[in-house]
C-alpha cells in the first residue's frame, strides 16, 4: 500500500548547479550498486570496500575500520575555516525485497528498505564534488559513513573511537530520504525531530496447570494481559497530554496447548517520546505497574529495560541555515515543511548530543512512478532525482556555514 501524499510541488532542478546535475548518473549508479549488495549492521564490508575504493580513486584521505566497518573521509579546502561533518548511514534490513527491478537485492533476505543506499551515494557525491572544488569552501569536512543505524547503533561507538575529534567537529548535518514527503519537498524543523527509543522485555513467571483447575495455578497469560492493558494508562493518564509519547507492546508469547494454563508469558515492546525530561520516567513507571499486578496475582517477573537512542534534537541556528538553503534549492515555501516530526528513532541523536547540528528529511516519494511505499516495506524504493538535491544541500551548507 502506498501513502496518500499531497501533490508534489514542481521539481525544478535549475537551482542544482550544473556540475552536480551532471553527477546524477553516477549517483544513481552508486546507489544501485549498493542497493544490490545490502548488508546488516556492523557487517557492511562490501559497502565499506566500495566507499574506500571511491575515496582512493579520488585521492581523499580516510580512516577505516571505525566501529568495525565505519569509514571517515577528510577533505580540506584551500582556505582555513571551520571543521564540519556530514553523516550517512550504510546498513540495510533483514527484509526480502519484492521489487522487480534490474537493481534489486542480490542478497537473499536482505534489502535496502530505508534509503541508506541513497544516503551513502549522496555522501559520496558530496565528497567527490568537494575534492574537485577545494577553492569553493573553507576549513575541513569530515564525511562519516556510519554502520548499524538500524541497530544496535553505530553512531555511539564511532563517537567513542574519536570521529568528532582531531580535529574537533564544530557542526554536523545529516539527511534521511523520506517517502512520507513527495519529491521536491524538504522537512526541516528546530528542536525535536525524532523520538527517543527505549525497549523492554518482560517474562511473567506464574504456575502452570490444568485448564479445568485454575485455582491450582497462577495464570501467566491473565497476568500478562492485565499488564499490557495497564501499560496504556501511562500515556493516557501519566504523561502530560500536551506532550507526545507512545508505549507499544509488539510481541506476546505464552502457552503451548489450549487446555493448559501457561506457567510463563513473554512480551516486549518500545517506548518513544520527544521531551528529554521523560528520560528515566518510563522504566520506573512500567516496572511499578508490572510489579503491582504481579503482586496482586502472586506471580513473579523478570524485566529488562534498556534505552536505545535519545531524541533527535536540532540546533536552532544550524536548522535556520538548512532551512534557508532548502528554500534556495526548492525555490518555493510550499516545498519546506516543519510538520515532519516522527516517533521513529535515529542514532544521529548521539552526534547531535555532542555537537550542534541539524538532521532533516529529503522528500523522495513519487506516486506517479509507484515510488511511495513506506520505509521498511518490501517494495520500498524512491525517486532517485532526490540524490542530486541532497548533494546540493550538503555542498551549500559547507560553503555557507560561518
Amino acid at each position: 500500500m502506498v501513502f496518500s501524499l499531497a501533490p508534489s510541488p514542481s521539481v525544478d532542478l535549475s537551482q542544482i548547479r550544473l556540475k552536480i546535475r551532471n553527477l546524477q548518473p553516477q549517483l544513481v549508479q552508486w546507489r544501485r550498486h549498493l542497493h544490490q549488495r545490502p548488508e546488516l549492521g556492523f557487517k557492511e564490508h562490501l559497502t565499506s570496500e566500495f566507499v574506500i575504493a571511491k575515496l582512493e580513486e579520488w585521492g581523499i584521505k580516510y580512516q577505516s575500520g571505525i566501529a568495525k566497518t565505519g569509514v571517515v573521509a577528510t577533505i580540506t579546502g584551500t582556505q582555513p575555516g571551520p571543521v564540519l561533518a556530514i553523516r550517512a548511514d550504510m546498513d540495510a534490513l533483514p527484509i526480502q525485497e519484492q521489487n522487480q527491478v534490474e537493481y534489486r537485492s542480490q542478497h537473499d533476505g536482505l534489502m535496502h528498505a530505508c534509503g541508506h543506499d541513497g544516503h551513502t551515494a549522496i555522501a559520496l557525491g558530496t565528497a567527490y564534488y568537494l575534492c574537485q572544488h577545494p577553492d569553493q569552501f573553507r576549513g575541513t569536512v569530515k564525511i562519516i559513513f556510519q554502520p548499524a543505524e538500524e541497530g544496535p547503533g553505530g553512531a555511539k561507538p564511532m563517537i567513542e573511537e574519536g570521529v568528532l575529534t582531531n580535529p574537533q567537529v564544530e557542526a554536523i548535518v545529516g539527511l534521511h530520504l523520506w517517502n512520507r514527503l513527495p519529491l521536491g519537498t524538504i522537512g526541516v524543523r528546530s528542536g525535536a525531530l525524532m523520538a527517543a527509543v527505549e525497549c523492554f522485555r518482560c517474562t511473567i513467571l506464574g504456575k502452570g496447570g490444568h485448564g479445568a483447575m485454575p485455582e491450582q495455578t497462577i495464570d501467566s497469560i491473565l497476568v500478562g494481559a492485565q499488564i499490557i492493558t495497564a501499560l496504556q494508562t501511562i500515556v493516557a493518564r501519566n504523561v502530560n497530554p500536551l506532550d507526545s509519547a507512545v508505549v507499544t507492546v509488539g510481541e506476546f508469547h505464552a502457552g503451548k496447548a489450549h487446555n493448559i494454563i501457561a506457567d510463563s508469558a513473554h512480551f516486549s515492546g518500545t517506548v518513544r517520546y520527544f521531551d528529554s525530561s521523560y528520560s528515566g520516567y518510563f522504566p520506573a513507571r512500567i516496572e511499578a505497574i508490572i510489579a503491582g499486578i504481579c503482586q496482586a496475582h502472586n506471580a513473579r517477573y523478570d524485566l529488562d529495560y534498556y534505552p536505545l537512542y535519545p531524541p533527535v534534537i536540532n540546533d536552532p541556528k544550524i536548522t535556520e541555515l538548512i532551512h534557508s538553503i532548502a528554500l534556495e534549492v526548492v525555490e518555493t515555501p510550499a516545498g519546506i515543511t516543519p510538520a515532519c516530526q516522527t516517533m521513529g528513532g535515529e542514532d544521529m541523536s548521539f552526534f547531535l548530543q555532542q555537537v550542534p547540528g541539524c538532521y532533516f528529511f529529503l522528500g523522495s516519494a513519487n506516486p506517479a512512478k509507484d515510488l511511495a511505499y513506506p520505509h521498511h516495506h518490501p517494495r520500498f524504493d524512491f525517486d532517485e532525482t532526490a540524490l542530486a538535491i541532497g548533494v546540493e544541500i550538503f555542498v551549500r551548507f559547507i560553503e555557507q556555514f560561518s
